[in-house]
C-alpha cells in the first residue's frame, strides 16, 4: 500500500508539473511573470520528486556540472559586485537549469508529453501567423493594434514581438508536419510540404524584422544539411523568399525599407553602428575582467564606467572610446552578455553546456528518421547561434523559450536512444 501510494503521489506531481510545462508557450506569448511561476512551480516538483524517491542521478549529467559552474561563477561575481536586487536575481539563475534537467529526466521522457506540448505550439504558431496575416490585410490585429511604426507587423501583440515569437513556435511546432510531408517524396506531400514552406518563409519575411529573418534562413540551412531530402525544396523556397524581398517595395515599402535598406546600410559600418559599438564595449569589458566577470547586470551596471572607455588593438578592437553612448541594459548577444556577466571562465563553461546539449540531441537525430528529432536540433541551434543580435537571455521571454527547447530536445533525445537500445 505505501509503494502504490508513493507510485500514485509521484504520478500526480508528473501530472501538475506536465501541466505546467503545456501552459508554458502560451504564458511566454502573454504573460511573462505567470511563465516564470510555471518554470519554478515544475522546477521544484521536480526537486521534491527526486528527494522523496532519493534519485537524483541527473546530477551526473555533464552538462548539469557545466551549467552549475557557470551559476556558481555569476553569483561570485554578483556577490563582489552587485547589490541586492542584482544577488537575488543571480540567486535565481539556477532555476533555469533545474527546469531542463525536469523536463530531460522527468516531465517529457513520455511520447504523449512530447506530442501535446507539439501540439501547444502548432496551435500557438497557427494563432501567430493568422493574426501577422490579418493585420498585414486589414491594417490591425483582432484586438485593434496596428502595425509598428516602422512597418513591422506585430501579429497578437501590441509591439513588435511576432517575429522572435513565429520563430520560436514554428521551427518545433509548424515544421514537423511540413518535414515529414517532404520525406513521403510523394507529389502531392511535396506540393503541399512546399507550398508550406513558402507561407511560413512569407510571414516571417513581412513581419519585417531582421534577426528572425535570418536566424529563419539559418534553420532551412541547418534543416536542409542534416535532411538531404528537403535541400532542393528548401532552394525553391530559399530563390522565391529572394523574389519576395525583391517585391517588397511593392507589396510592402516599410518592410523594405526596414528588412532591406536599414539593413544594407548597418551591415556597411557595423563597427560603427549601435549593435557594434555594443559588442565592442562587452568585449572590453570581458578582456579586462577575464576570470570573474562582473556579475548579474554588469553589464548595465558598468557599461558607462570611464574605466572601459579603451581599444583592445592588441586583437584589432577599435573605436571602443566613444563613452556612454556605446552602452544599453544588456550587449545584445548571449555569449557576450554571459562573459560580461561571468568572465571567459563562465563563458566557457556556459558554451560548454550549450555543446553538450546540441551533441546529445544531434546523436539522436538519423538519416530518415524523426522529424520532430531533427527540428528541436535546429531550433536550439537557432537560439543559441553566436553570430546574432539578441535580446538578453534571462528576461523570461527569451529564457523561458531557450530552456523549453533544450529540456524538449533531451528529453527526446533520451527516449530515442532507449528506444535505440537493444533489449529496451
Amino acid at each position: 500500500m505505501t509503494t502504490m501510494r508513493a507510485v500514485l503521489d509521484e504520478t500526480r506531481l508528473r501530472s501538475v508539473a506536465l501541466g505546467a510545462v503545456l501552459l508554458l508557450p502560451l504564458f511566454l506569448l502573454y504573460g511573462r511573470a505567470i511563465a516564470d511561476i510555471l518554470v519554478s512551480v515544475t522546477g521544484l516538483l521536480f526537486l521534491l520528486r527526486s528527494g522523496l524517491s532519493r534519485d537524483w542521478a541527473w546530477l551526473r549529467a555533464p552538462w548539469v556540472w557545466c551549467a552549475a559552474a557557470f551559476w556558481a561563477l555569476q553569483l561570485v561575481a554578483t556577490l563582489i559586485w552587485g547589490g541586492v536586487a542584482q544577488i537575488e536575481q543571480a540567486l535565481g539563475v539556477i532555476r533555469l537549469f533545474v527546469f531542463v534537467a525536469a523536463l530531460e529526466a522527468w516531465v517529457l521522457p513520455g511520447a504523449r508529453g512530447r506530442h501535446w506540448l507539439w501540439v501547444v505550439m502548432l496551435v500557438l504558431g497557427i494563432w501567430t501567423g493568422l493574426e501577422c496575416w490579418q493585420q498585414y490585410l486589414t491594417g490591425l490585429n483582432m484586438a485593434g493594434y496596428p502595425r509598428w511604426g516602422d512597418g513591422a507587423l506585430t501579429g497578437p501583440f501590441f509591439k513588435p514581438r511576432a517575429g522572435g515569437v513565429f520563430l520560436m513556435l514554428a521551427l518545433p511546432g509548424l515544421m514537423p508536419p511540413l518535414v515529414r510531408a517532404l520525406q513521403r517524396g510523394t507529389w502531392r506531400s511535396t506540393i503541399l510540404g512546399v507550398a508550406g514552406l513558402i507561407l511560413l518563409m512569407t510571414t516571417m519575411i513581412l513581419i519585417g524584422q531582421r534577426m528572425p529573418n535570418l536566424l529563419l534562413v539559418l534553420g532551412f540551412a541547418i534543416t536542409a544539411l542534416l535532411i538531404p531530402r528537403l535541400r532542393r525544396p528548401l532552394l525553391v523556397v530559399g530563390a522565391l523568399g529572394v523574389v519576395a524581398l525583391l517585391a517588397l517595395p511593392v507589396i510592402s515599402p516599410p518592410t523594405y525599407a526596414k528588412l532591406v535598406v536599414k539593413f544594407l546600410d548597418q551591415m556597411s559600418h557595423f563597427a560603427d553602428s549601435p549593435y557594434g559599438q555594443l559588442y565592442i564595449r562587452a568585449s572590453v569589458m570581458m578582456a579586462d575582467n577575464p576570470w570573474i566577470g562582473l556579475g548579474f547586470d554588469g553589464f548595465r551596471d558598468f557599461c558607462a564606467s570611464p574605466v572601459y572607455f579603451h581599444d583592445l588593438a592588441r586583437i584589432g578592437i577599435t573605436n571602443a572610446n566613444i563613452g556612454a553612448a556605446a552602452c544599453n541594459i544588456h550587449p545584445h548577444n548571449y555569449y557576450l552578455e554571459v562573459g560580461t556577466m561571468a568572465g571567459v571562465t563562465g563563458l566557457l563553461a556556459f558554451g560548454t553546456m550549450v555543446v553538450l546539449w546540441l551533441v546529445r540531441i544531434a546523436r539522436a537525430v538519423r538519416p530518415g528518421g524523426d522529424a520532430m528529432q531533427a527540428m528541436l536540433l535546429v531550433t536550439l541551434c537557432v537560439i543559441f547561434w553566436p553570430l546574432a543580435s539578441t535580446s538578453s537571455l534571462f528576461t523570461f521571454d527569451t529564457a523561458g523559450w531557450a530552456i523549453l527547447a533544450a529540456g524538449w530536445g533531451l528529453a527526446a533525445a533520451k527516449a530515442s536512444s532507449r528506444t535505440a537500445s537493444p533489449g529496451s
